[in-house]
């Protein structure tokens, strides 16, 4: 099945397209992307990284470990994606940045051992305490 999907940063400056199905869809509770995102939990949509494109802008990048590359909008701030150099097939892009988000809702929870308290798992999605990659 083909997907046609949008998204960019607040400011309207990046604009992005996926345009495959998603491989995974999850909420991180790691430290770095709450961090990164200034939010209590991060959703991701991750895709090939042939069916990712910027179509519109060009993001500033930021290496928050040595083999993470995350990008965001310089102007506005917006998060945007996250690369590993292990899995480069892959990038993870902000759900929450997507036009239609609600087309992507997450399956699963990673990194639960790092949740903050006051947080609500969803009994409904696969959890697990660390990544799902073992």
């Amino acid at each position: 099945m083909s997907i046609d999907a949008q998204g960019g940063c607040l400011c309207g400056d990046i604009r992005y397209r996926i345009t495959g199905e998603p491989l995974e869809t999850s909420l991180c509770h790691c430290r770095s992307c709450r961090r990164a995102a200034g939010a209590p939990v991060v959703a991701w949509v991750v895709v090939r990284r042939e069916h990712f494109r910027i179509e519109q802008g060009v993001p500033t990048t930021f290496r928050s470990s040595p083999p993470v590359e995350r990008t965001f909008c310089g102007r506005c701030g917006t998060s945007l994606t996250y690369r590993r150099a292990d899995r480069p097939e892959s990038i993870d892009i902000h759900t929450a940045t997507l036009d239609h988000p609600d087309a992507f809702p997450p399956t699963r929870e990673i990194w639960l051992e790092e949740k903050l308290a006051w947080m609500v798992s969803n009994p409904s999605f696969t959890q697990y305490p660390r990544t799902s990659r073992g």
